[in-house]
């Protein structure tokens, strides 16, 4: 506990001493009232940009370097009308070239891909935005900010809407034209000005450039150093109602080997709606929804003693989920999607899907300062299975503090709830909720940021220490980068519907990095790290520590280079098979100290041909391991994409354990014939589960944010190809906007 009080005390004088420190200098932007219309066409000859006055110029660089003015010239300028916002760009160019683009599916990611990219805050929190990019072949991207873009995990791509955008390729230059419903965005009616920034990716130079300048040292979607955006007149809210109907039919058809059982081809229908409240309220509704067309995990090759995370692919709880799942941390989050819809088959002990019946979420902003998301979902029963229909509930609510922190407070609630046509069946006392507060801290200047959180679960039983606590923070300035953590989660802490892959432990964890930033053509920075992660408990004392130091090499080609030393001791408080093969396991009660040298490189990511390679070489338990994982891609123009994942591991144990050769392959084949017509293939075999499954999928978007899937799924035993469960299924839905 005497920890822990230092810790508060610590947060509470960073947060007083930090918290209010002072951005750049403000630069502020305008946007135009629009006297005629534009024509999206992506010729830039209407009267509002021909007229030279009102540009957005002088991008300053960020990478490689950030103390000069980007070497080729961008400009940006904002118009408005009653319905829409209008953005136009002109990215021009030392001279003819070609651009890279690594897809023609929307959402693109990476640093590897020419674009332009607009940075919205409608609410100048500085914490929240959307962002809206177009690349040179007119591929659009968006998406939501959260969490102030202190890491690059707080962009998501998940969140669609219709918006237009039309490119055009010049020989010395390229530009958009770009029009964004008022109605997809959410503001204060007669708001007079947001927060704004622009940034250029130019694959040729290997250069990113930002309107706003922005440290390099902080991430790029960082909303620290946003600028104001005057518009020449208040703006107003159209009268009509902000409601859009997703509906969708689908059907599957599907046959088990195992059990000899086959489903004929089965319809559904459902569908999504999506209804703005007040200025920025949305209020998502689904009915009987379909996941079928979501693609599958990417398998690991699992070594841990703990569950592994798989992050959430489906759409409904994708947007805006940083209301919900930016609670907690890695090792402990309150509340975890996937555990909604996913049951454990009372028969096989494996995951299933449990069919979910409808499902309500309220999410947005009340004003400037206060946040709210609430929702509710109801799974139904399955017989066969063995699965009682469950209610979730989830309400969080968050208070923005100082300049860009904010207090939050979570709820979770998961009740054994059973609805059919004659009767509702209740168990008052097969329930199971949590009741947590987070403090997140962000600087304006971006260099500090941490996190304090309290959460407690709750059960018909009486038990001892059903909490977890974390304290963390992070310093990060041109050369330093350090942070200190520590958590404490307590032996009977369970939040069912939450991620926590181990409880009864303290763990202490500080890290440091230094960086250098030589004169090289080829380095751009590199430096060393240490970091330290231990974590014990009262009863055992020490269960496992990590020293690990390592050098830092990033070039200016954007490659990347980490080899590190890692020492390790673990104590196994259960019985452990390393390989996780079946074989014979070493004991609980035995502690285990062994060395490994790992290399992780990343090449390029513009060239045609690129590879991620993690190696780990050394010691294991009582045994030795070589590791090599693996990502070879060929990128064929913006057409085709070739990957290939490799994961082997080889362990070497003596008797009675088991040797093991562990083999993971994972070919994809990610086609774009068009900007509306995709074709994706996974084939993954692991040894290891002994599966190879087939996933191909084909994507048809035959109307702006309206889709038909057709998804065909196999599984077989690797040895004789015996199938074991194949699947096909079709999806088709459609975006109405009323």
């Amino acid at each position: 506990m005497k920890i822990k009080f230092v810790l508060i005390i610590l947060t509470g004088f960073l947060l007083v001493s930090h918290a209010r420190s002072q951005s750049l200098p403000a630069r502020n932007a305008f946007a135009f009232k629009l006297k005629e219309p534009i024509q999206l066409d992506g010729i830039l000859d209407e009267a509002i940009w021909t007229d030279p006055e009102g540009w957005n110029g002088n991008f300053r660089q960020y990478f490689p370097s950030d103390t000069s003015k980007s070497p080729i010239n961008t400009r940006v300028k904002v118009a408005f009308d009653a319905e829409n916002l209008y953005l136009a760009a002109v990215m021009e160019n030392n001279g003819p070239r070609n651009y890279v683009s690594t897809s023609l599916r929307r959402d693109f990611r990476g640093e590897q891909n020419d674009a332009i990219v607009f940075v919205l805050d409608t609410f100048n929190d500085k914490t929240n935005a959307f962002q809206f990019g177009v690349n040179p072949y007119g591929v659009q991207r968006e998406g939501l900010v959260s969490n102030g873009g202190t890491r690059s995990e707080d962009l998501s791509l998940a969140w669609d809407n219709k918006w237009f955008s039309e490119a055009k390729i010049f020989e010395q230059h390229w530009q958009v034209e770009v029009i964004i419903p008022l109605s997809t965005l959410r503001f204060n009616e007669g708001a007079q000005n947001w927060n704004v920034n622009f940034y250029r990716i130019d694959s040729h130079y290997g250069e990113r450039s930002t309107w706003s300048p922005i440290p390099r040292n902080i991430p790029i979607i960082s909303t620290a150093f946003l600028q104001k955006l005057i518009f020449e007149e208040p703006l107003k809210k159209k009268g009509s109602a902000n409601v859009s109907l997703i509906p969708y039919v689908a059907g599957r058809t599907s046959r088990n080997f195992l059990e000899g059982t086959q489903e004929n081809l089965t319809p559904a229908v459902g569908g999504d709606a999506k209804i703005g409240i007040g200025p920025a309220l949305n209020l998502d509704l689904t009915f009987n929804p379909d996941f079928s067309q979501v693609e599958v995990d990417q398998q690991v090759t699992n070594l841990d003693r703990f569950e592994i995370f798989f992050p959430e692919r489906r759409q409904f709880f994708l947007e805006n989920a940083d209301l919900f799942e930016s609670f907690g941390q890695p090792r402990s989050r309150p509340f975890f999607s996937r555990r909604i819809g996913v049951d454990i088959d009372s028969a096989t002990g494996q995951n299933v899907q449990s069919k979910i019946i409808y499902g309500a979420r309220l999410s947005g902003k009340l004003n400037e300062n206060w946040r709210i998301g609430a929702m509710n979902m109801q799974t139904a029963t399955d017989e066969d299975a063995g699965i009682v229909g469950k209610n979730f509930t989830v309400l969080a609510l968050q208070k923005k503090v100082f300049t860009r922190s904010n207090l939050g407070l979570i709820y979770v609630n998961k009740e054994s709830l059973a609805l059919d046509e004659f009767k509702q069946l209740f168990d008052p006392t097969a329930y199971n909720r949590l009741i947590g507060a987070d403090y997140n801290l962000n600087s304006s200047n971006g260099k500090w940021t941490g996190k304090v959180f309290y959460h407690r679960t709750f059960e018909s039983a009486d038990v001892e220490k059903p909490y977890s606590f974390n304290a963390y923070m992070l310093f990060t300035d041109i050369h330093w980068n350090w942070t200190f953590s520590f958590q404490d989660v307590g032996k009977s802490f369970n939040p069912e519907v939450g991620f926590v892959p181990r409880v009864d432990f303290k763990r202490l964890n500080p890290d440091v990095t230094y960086l250098f930033y030589p004169k090289s053509k080829l380095i751009n920075r590199h430096g060393p790290k240490l970091e330290f992660e231990g974590y014990w408990n009262e009863t055992l004392g020490t269960t496992d520590r990590d020293i690990n130091l390592g050098y830092i090499v990033r070039f200016n080609s954007l490659a990347e280079l980490e080899i590190s030393q890692r020492n390790r001791f673990v104590y196994l408080f259960s019985d452990f098979d390393p390989t996780r093969t079946g074989g014979e396991p070493l004991a609980a009660g035995t502690e285990y100290r062994f060395r490994n040298v790992l290399v992780d490189y990343r090449s390029n990511p513009r060239n045609m041909f690129n590879l991620q390679l993690l190696g780990e070489f050394g010691q294991y338990f009582t045994g030795n391991i070589q590791r090599i994982t693996t990502q070879t891609g060929i990128r064929l123009g913006y057409l085709a994409n070739i990957s290939m994942n490799f994961n082997y591991a080889r362990i070497r144990m003596p008797k009675p354990q088991n040797d093991a050769d562990l083999v993971l392959v994972g070919p994809r084949i990610d086609l774009t014939f068009t900007k509306n017509l995709f074709w994706t293939t996974f084939i993954q075999y692991n040894n290891q589960i002994n599966n190879i499954n087939i996933n191909t999928r084909l994507q048809w978007r035959y109307a702006p944010v309206s889709d038909f899937f057709l998804v065909y799924t196999d599984n077989y035993f690797p040895g004789d190809f015996m199938p074991k469960q194949r699947s096909l299924v079709f999806k088709l839905n459609y975006w109405l906007n009323l």
